[in-house]
């Protein structure tokens, strides 16, 4: 790459949708209540994805990486951030 290439970078941030179980979620929530911190009454565990990507890259073209690759769209949601 040279310095004279241009980059954009994309953050996908993909949760498990509403209503679908989360175990990771559930063991994080009573690891805490174990550890002393009260008051947690749920948590949703996700992951973050940073893509490195050639300038003109568009968020339609990250949104249909996840629709194809990135996200399991049947039991997750994803919000594209370009950065």
């Amino acid at each position: 790459m040279d310095d004279g290439d241009a980059r954009m970078k994309a953050r996908v941030t993909v949760m498990l949708k509403d209503g679908v179980l989360d175990p990771q979620g559930e063991a994080i929530r009573h690891a805490l209540g174990t550890l002393g911190f009260q008051g947690v009454a749920g948590v949703r565990q996700g992951k973050v994805i940073e893509l490195d990507l050639d300038e003109g890259a568009s968020e339609d073209k990250v949104a249909e990486m996840c629709e194809r690759l990135l996200a399991n769209t049947v039991i997750e949601s994803y919000r594209v951030e370009m950065v």
